[in-house]
């Protein structure tokens, strides 16, 4: 008898000290009781959106860290790269700006903002195109590490891991042509497309001719991007395929629809939703 009342004792008291453990102060002097937590609930992390400086890592760190702008990380250029963590995870970061993808709007609310020190465009090739500034071998590597955990921890599905440039195809050209998009999206840190299948469907567009605006407008809006559905190429259309080709066909990225954009366009909707070179087909 006295174990069992003893063990009642035991029990009670353990309760009662787990019971205080979880009412706690909180502002405007209430007691919250934290012992229960609900089952349905998620993170409010959505989206990584990549970016790079323009600037060196010690400009960049001021502006990130005091001026109008911020983001929860900042990825420098030295050797090995430092990660700086400027804005904690459950704040929002000022990144992003006036932004859409996959429908939402206003990207800050909803996304963690990743800046890598890089200059971004460096001057003009003989041959009149732009050159950009590489990323170091070093950096990407942090950079998959960093976004490996962000997406983990947040359940942000590969689709939702872009850049500037894709959810601001109108202001933004960040991460530029360089950032190994395709890399990432092999350790599973993005989206990409069946090649085969994106070369078979090229060799379809040149035989037979590319789809109209419209065909374009809606396989972009597909896949996320924020894209008018005028039904004509437009100068906001060209942007968004801009942004597009920087992302999955970097050689060339000037918003000219041509058959290979085509049919890595085709290739990305029928992975995304399913498929091969019959769905890519299907949606033309």
């Amino acid at each position: 008898m006295m174990s069992c009342r003893l063990a009642a004792f035991s029990l009670a008291s353990l309760l009662l000290v787990q019971g205080c453990a979880s009412v706690g102060p909180a502002p405007g002097g209430l007691d919250i009781d934290t012992s229960i937590t609900a089952r349905s609930q998620g993170s409010r992390v959505r989206f990584i959106v990549l970016h790079y400086t323009v600037s060196e890592s010690p400009r960049a760190l001021d502006i990130l860290s005091r001026g109008e702008v911020s983001s929860h990380y900042l990825v420098t250029d030295d050797e090995p790269p430092r990660v700086y963590r400027l804005v904690d995870e459950d704040r929002a970061a000022w990144h992003a700006g006036q932004s859409e993808w996959q429908g939402y709007t206003w990207l800050n609310r909803s996304s963690i903002g990743i800046e890598i020190v890089n200059r971004g465009p460096v001057g003009t090739a003989p041959d009149g195109t732009t050159r950009w500034q590489p990323y170091t071998p070093s950096q990407i590597r942090v950079v998959k590490a960093l976004v490996r955990d962000i997406a983990d921890r947040h359940g942000i599905a590969p689709e939702n891991i872009v850049g500037h440039s894709d959810v601001a195809p109108l202001r933004k050209q960040d991460p530029g042509p360089l950032f190994p998009w395709r890399e990432l999206a092999r350790a599973g840190l993005g989206r990409w497309y069946d090649e085969t299948v994106a070369q078979a469907l090229r060799a379809r567009f040149e035989s037979q001719g590319l789809p109209d605006a419209a065909w374009v407008q809606q396989q972009l809006a597909r896949l996320g991007y924020a894209v008018p559905r005028t039904g004509v190429a437009d100068r906001e259309t060209q942007a968004v395929l801009a942004a597009f080709q920087m992302h999955y066909r970097p050689s060339r990225h000037d918003g000219v629809f041509d058959a290979e954009t085509a049919g890595v366009l085709a290739a990305l909707v029928a992975a995304t939703g399913g498929g091969g070179e019959a769905a890519a087909a299907g949606a033309w």
